[in-house]
């Protein structure tokens, strides 16, 4: 199918995604205008949905049986570890903050389903995992829901809602950073052939527009690969890629598919720097044939310091996951729940601050956070809904002997394109 093609029908299916939750949520709407504002018990302070009795409901949109299933996992199990903290410390307002997890499985009908299921009954949503998603629930979410969602996606198609709000460095200047590295560190220079192998739709067209802007900015030719998400295999990939005669590639998936490209260009002796997106990876991955492969060519770039960060917050939440999950392994998943989770925490105690608990206060509240730092070496600033909270990245090394399986090969920084780039929502 033709790049154009593949285009429309993507658009398409996101109109279509769109359409039904609209429709979906008519019913939804008048209940909750129904409701109105309420006095909560607590210090008469402002409430309205998403909150009954004693308790504030939160939703979590995840992924745990598809293709991120090991970072939804972790990314859940971090946010409610973040909460039964935040409950034993009291909660908020003097209220229990309780999260709902429904489990989408990377598919965009159990997506719909699931967000418009829980939209009329929860204050927000601190997790919804899949950008593709996202964007197609952002009419509702703008239009009717207006409640605050801080999801673990990163697409610039994101930026502008004044209630979808992304967490570090969207893709394409996340892409930027990590081209620019390629090129001061990796030998990639002016006049090379750039690979760029990206998952269809909003994630991969969002992290392409950042290869496509440095490209041109560097003198570079971005030679595309389009994929799917049920695509695992790498190989007719790696084959095109090698033709090209490309000098580095961008990796725009999953961790499925970063272990094929990397383990295949190995096999094949394509010996060229891979460097993913920050969802492309997964520690598990160390311990299948393609680990050696991984540890040796491949890098990742991340909004955050990884798990296993020397530094305090770090050290602090990976005691107390391993002591609440003993059984389950660390990886960067657990870094983006805790900190959206950590994220979502202040703006509640803000809106307590203020004595407005609604939907439109709590989104108000998180406006004022202008440098929030869970431990991870970006503080994040959610001031101006028209740009991440963050421009920049850190550069990560797979490696099995680091906590979490990865280590720092790049402190953090913004490159001087990322940082004169404006991101087009």
């Amino acid at each position: 199918m033709s790049t154009l093609n593949t285009t429309r029908t993507t658009r398409v299916a996101a109109g279509a995604i769109a359409a039904l939750l609209l429709l979906s949520g008519c019913s939804s709407k008048a209940k909750n205008d129904d409701e109105g504002d309420k006095k909560g018990a607590a210090g008469e302070v402002k409430t309205g949905e998403g909150i009954s009795g004693k308790t504030i409901s939160l939703g979590a949109l995840t992924d745990m049986t598809g293709v991120y299933a090991t970072l939804g996992k972790s990314v859940t199990q971090a946010q409610q570890l973040y909460v039964k903290q935040l409950n034993a410390d009291g909660g908020v307002c003097g209220y229990k903050v309780e999260l709902t997890v429904r489990d989408h499985g990377y598919d965009p009908q159990k997506a719909v389903s699931a967000y418009t299921e829980l939209a009329p009954k929860v204050l927000g949503f601190a997790q919804f995992i899949g950008s593709p998603f996202v964007a197609a629930a952002k009419p509702r979410i703008d239009g009717q829901d207006k409640g605050l969602v801080l999801p673990q996606a990163w697409s610039s198609a994101l930026l502008g809602s004044p209630y979808i709000r992304v967490i570090g460095s969207t893709y394409d200047i996340e892409t930027i950073n990590a081209v620019d590295f390629l090129m001061k560190e990796k030998g990639l220079k002016k006049g090379d052939k750039l690979g760029h192998v990206y998952f269809e739709g909003d994630y991969g067209e969002s992290a392409l527009a950042g290869s496509k802007h440095i490209a041109k900015e560097a003198g570079l030719t971005v030679v595309e690969q389009k994929i799917k998400p049920t695509d695992n295999d790498m190989t007719a990939q790696v084959a095109a890629l090698k033709k090209a005669g490309v000098k580095a590639v961008v990796l725009s998936a999953g961790p499925r598919q970063a272990a094929s490209l990397v383990g295949v260009a190995a096999a094949g002796g394509f010996n060229v720097p891979i460097i993913g997106n920050n969802s492309a990876f997964a520690p598990q991955l160390l311990a299948t044939q393609a680990g050696p492969a991984l540890a040796k060519n491949y890098w990742v770039a991340s909004p955050s310091l990884p798990i296993g960060a020397d530094t305090p917050g770090a050290k602090k939440l990976v005691a107390d996951y391993q002591k609440a999950y003993p059984k389950d392994s660390l990886d960067n998943g657990v870094v983006a729940g805790w900190t959206a989770a950590a994220a979502f925490g202040e703006a509640l105690k803000k809106a307590c601050a203020s004595k407005d608990l609604t939907r439109e206060g709590v989104d108000k509240a998180l406006l004022t956070i202008d440098a929030l730092d869970t431990g991870f070496g970006i503080p994040q600033n959610f001031t101006d809904p028209k740009a991440p909270s963050s421009k920049e990245s850190v550069i990560l090394q797979p490696d099995k002997s680091a906590t979490g399986g990865m280590k720092v090969v790049q402190q953090p920084s913004a490159s001087t394109v990322a940082e004169a780039y404006t991101p087009a929502p």
